[in-house]
C-alpha cells in the first residue's frame, strides 16, 4: 500500500511539473506566433536565416513549466544553458560579431565609386529620428524611446546592441519587432515606393558606376572607421567591427579569415542570436500594450526610413543635370536591410523597364545605410547614455 501511495503521490507531483499543468493563455498564443514566423520564413521564403531560428526560439523560450521548481532550464534562470547563451545578447557580445561578419561579406564599391549615394543612407535615419520624438511625445522614457526608434533603420543587430545598453526590458520586444520589419521589407516598401515616385521617375537610367581599384578599396574601410569614430565613439563596438571585416575581405592578404567571419562565424552568431532573441519574447514579458505600441512605432519608423530616402533623392535630383539624375527607386535602400531593400530597388525598376538593372546603383545607399544606422545608435547612446 505504501509503494502505491508512493507512486501515486509523485505522479500527482510530477503532474504539476509539466506544460500541461502550467500553460497559460499566453503561452499558446506566443507559441502560435512562433510557429507563424517559421511558417513566414519556409513557405513564404521571408528571411528564413533569422525567421526560423527566431520562431523555434519563440517556441522554446514559452513552452510552461513549474517556475518555482529550481530547474535551472529558463533563459532568465541563472546557470541555465539559455542563460549563458542569452549573455550574448544581454552583455551586447553577438551584434559586433554579426557586424564583423557583414563587413566581411559587403562590397563597398559601389558607395565608393558614387560617394553621394552615402547621402541617401545618411536621409533614410531622419527615420529613427522621428520616431525617437514620437515615442517621447506618447511618454516613453529618452532611453525607452531610443531603442524603440532604431528600429527604424531595420537592422537587427544594431537595435539589439542599443537597446541592451539603454533598455535590456524592451529588447526582446524591440529586436523581434526590427527582425519582423526586415523580413517584411518585400511587403512594406513597394507600397510606399510606387506611392511616391512617377512612372518617369521610375524610368530614370543611371549611368554604370566607374571601376574601383584596390587600393580604394583597402583605404574605404580604415578612412571610414576613423571618421565615423571620431564622429561617434560610442558606435565603436558596431563600426570598429565593421571596417574590421571589409578590411579582411580587401586586403587580398587575409582571404582565410574574411571568410571565416563572413560564413562559418557569422553563420553560429547568427544562430545563437536569434533562437535566445526568439526566448525572451516569454509571454508574461511580451505580451503587453508597450509590446503593441513597440510594433506600432516601427512599422512607422521603418515607413518614414522608406520614404525619407526616396523624397532626399527627389530633392537632389532638383540640382543635378540631365544624365545625372538618380532613380528615386533606390532611395528605399537607403534603410539597412542588405541586400533585401537594393533587390526591391532593382525588382521594381525592371518592372517598369526590363533593361533597367539598379541593384548595383541601390547597394550604394544601402551599404551606407549600414553604416547610418550604426552611426546613429552610437549617437543616441553617447547622447542619452
Amino acid at each position: 500500500m505504501d509503494f502505491v501511495d508512493f507512486i501515486v503521490k509523485n505522479f500527482q507531483e510530477f503532474i504539476t511539473y509539466t506544460g500541461f499543468a502550467n500553460a497559460t493563455a499566453g503561452n499558446i498564443i506566443m507559441i502560435l506566433v512562433g510557429a507563424l514566423f517559421i511558417y513566414l520564413a519556409i513557405k513564404k521564403d521571408f528571411e528564413p536565416l533569422l525567421l526560423v531560428p527566431i520562431g523555434l526560439g519563440i517556441i522554446l523560450g514559452n513552452i510552461p513549466f513549474k517556475a518555482d521548481a529550481g530547474l535551472e532550464i529558463g533563459l532568465y534562470e541563472d546557470n541555465s544553458v539559455l542563460n549563458i547563451f542569452y549573455q550574448g545578447v544581454r552583455q551586447g557580445w553577438y551584434p559586433p560579431l554579426v557586424f564583423l561578419g557583414i563587413g566581411a561579406m559587403t562590397d563597398f564599391s559601389s558607395l565608393i565609386a558614387n560617394p553621394k549615394l552615402i547621402l541617401i543612407g545618411a536621409a533614410a535615419q531622419f527615420g529613427i529620428f522621428g520616431a525617437y520624438m514620437v515615442a517621447l511625445a506618447m511618454g516613453f522614457e529618452p532611453n525607452q524611446a531610443a531603442g524603440i526608434a532604431i528600429i527604424g533603420g531595420a537592422d537587427g543587430p544594431t537595435a539589439i546592441f542599443l537597446s541592451s545598453k539603454l533598455c535590456p526590458n524592451l529588447m526582446g520586444a524591440i529586436a523581434v519587432c526590427a527582425y519582423s520589419y526586415m523580413a517584411l521589407v518585400p511587403v512594406i516598401q513597394p507600397f510606399i515606393m510606387r506611392l511616391m515616385t512617377t512612372d518617369k521617375e521610375r524610368k530614370i537610367r543611371m549611368k554604370p558606376a566607374r571601376v574601383v581599384s584596390q587600393t580604394e578599396r583597402i583605404l574605404f574601410p580604415i578612412i571610414g572607421l576613423l571618421m565615423t569614430t571620431f564622429l561617434v565613439p560610442s558606435g565603436l563596438p558596431l563600426l570598429g567591427m565593421l571596417f574590421f571585416g571589409n578590411l579582411l575581405k580587401e586586403s587580398g592578404k587575409t582571404t582565410r579569415l574574411a571568410k571565416t567571419a563572413g560564413s562559418s562565424l557569422n553563420d553560429i552568431v547568427v544562430v545563437l542570436l536569434g533562437l535566445t532573441v526568439g526566448c525572451s519574447t516569454q509571454a508574461s514579458e511580451f505580451l503587453t500594450m508597450n509590446t503593441v505600441l513597440i510594433f506600432c512605432l516601427g512599422a512607422a519608423a521603418f515607413a518614414i526610413a522608406t520614404m525619407s530616402g526616396i523624397l532626399f533623392v527627389k530633392f537632389m535630383n532638383l540640382f543635378l543635370p540631365e544624365g545625372k539624375k538618380i532613380n528615386p527607386l533606390i532611395g528605399n535602400a537607403g534603410v539597412s536591410a542588405v541586400p533585401m531593400s537594393a533587390r526591391i530597388s532593382n525588382n521594381m525598376g525592371l518592372e517598369y523597364d526590363r533593361r533597367n538593372f539598379l541593384l548595383m546603383h541601390a547597394m550604394g545607399p544601402n551599404v551606407a545605410g549600414v553604416i547610418g544606422s550604426a552611426v546613429a545608435a552610437g549617437t543616441l547612446l553617447g547622447f542619452i547614455g
